[in-house]
This record gives structure tokens, sequence and C-alpha cells, in this order.
């Protein structure tokens, strides 16, 4: 009975954010109201058995994908106004693709079925007494390891570009090049003045020089 109770009230709060995500006029509360939906899909999944799917939902999407878009979102300053001045115009375009898919998931819940006993199916552990996350973990590491490789290394790859792509040189006032600075000799940088004792002597202006 508490199972229950929890499921219908965490999804009631996951279905409530998700409105809330694509209705919030202001983006950064819509990003807030991401992660709430976040959190509440991984307590979900938590309920369902899948531990390993819950940590993952909690770690990479909230810690990582969500927290992303927010900071990009305070930080950069868009002018959402200027973006929304154009939306009558596609307004038809937007209305006819939204009732395509809403057409789709007509025919796919039309065609639905439920398998007996399905509510109340859960994730167990093998019969080897392992859990989900250790069972995945195996099969991740043994036989799709090639692919589990490469995936990083696309990864890396998206990294690596994304850096070289958004980098630039930058040039301050107080950049030196190495090679005048070793070429200078005491000639250049030395000014030998005579100064009689208990005289100031007076510095003569030094020329700028371009290094």
């Amino acid at each position: 009975m508490i199972v229950n109770l929890a499921f219908y009230l965490f999804s009631l709060i996951l279905l409530a954010s998700a409105v809330m995500v694509v209705t919030a006029r202001n983006p950064v509360h819509a990003v807030l109201f991401l992660i709430l939906a976040f959190v509440n899909a991984a307590v979900l999944f938590l309920l369902a058995g899948a531990e390993f799917l819950a940590f993952i939902l909690a770690i990479v999407y909230v810690g990582a994908v969500a927290v992303l878009f927010l900071f990009v979102v305070m930080m950069l300053d868009v002018d959402f106004a200027a973006l929304k001045e154009g939306f009558q115009r596609y307004a038809p375009v937007g209305a006819l693709v939204a009732l395509v898919l809403f057409g789709e998931l007509c025919l796919v819940v039309s065609g639905w079925t439920v398998l007996a006993g399905a509510p109340a199916a859960r994730l167990h552990p093998t019969p080897d007494n392992i859990s989900n996350t250790a069972a995945l973990g195996s099969l991740i590491y043994t036989s799709y390891l090639p692919l589990f490789q490469l995936s990083a290394m696309v990864l890396l790859v998206a990294m690596i570009g994304a850096i070289v792509l958004t980098h630039r040189e930058r040039k301050r006032s107080l950049h030196q090049k190495l090679s005048v600075q070793h070429a200078r000799t005491p000639e250049q940088t030395l000014v030998m003045v005579h100064a009689e004792l208990g005289a100031g002597a007076a510095m003569p202006p030094k020329e700028k020089e371009t290094l």
C-alpha cells in the first residue's frame, strides 16, 4: 500500500513538473522544473527496482545536463523576447506537427495491450543473487566492451572538437616573445648614469620597445 501511494505521488509530481517545463515563461524556472522531473523519475525507477537507471538519471541528467542548462541560461544574455517575435508566423506549422504527433500517439495507445500481471512486475535480482547493477556491469564490460570503448572514443573526439572550435588565441597587453627577450643584450636594457654623492640623478626617458 505504501509503495502504491508513493508511486502515485511521485508520478503526479513528475507529470506536473513536466507540464511546468513547457509552460513556464522564465527559462530558469523551466530548468528547475526539469531537474524536479528528473528526480521524481529517478525515484520511480527505484520503486521499480532499477537502481542502476535511477542512479544514472540522477548523476548524469540532474548532475550534469540539467545543471549545464541552468548555467548556460543564467550566464548567457539571451533576449528571449526577440526570439519569440516570429512565433505567430510559425504557429500553423507547429500546430500541424503537433496534430501529426497527436495522431501517432492515438494510434499507439489504441493498439496498446497490457499483459496479465504486468502492474505487479518488478525488476528483481538474477537467480544467482546478483543485483541489477552488477549484472549490467558484467554484461557491458564483457560482451559489449568494444562498443563501450568505441562510444567513449566518440565522446572524447566530440569533446576535443568542441574545445578546438571554441578556442580562441587571446593576446594580452603583457604578451611577450621569448625569442626577443633572450636575444636582448645588457646595452639594450641598462642605462649607466653618473650621480655625485648626495645629489639625485635625473633618469633619461626610456624609449619604448615592442617586445
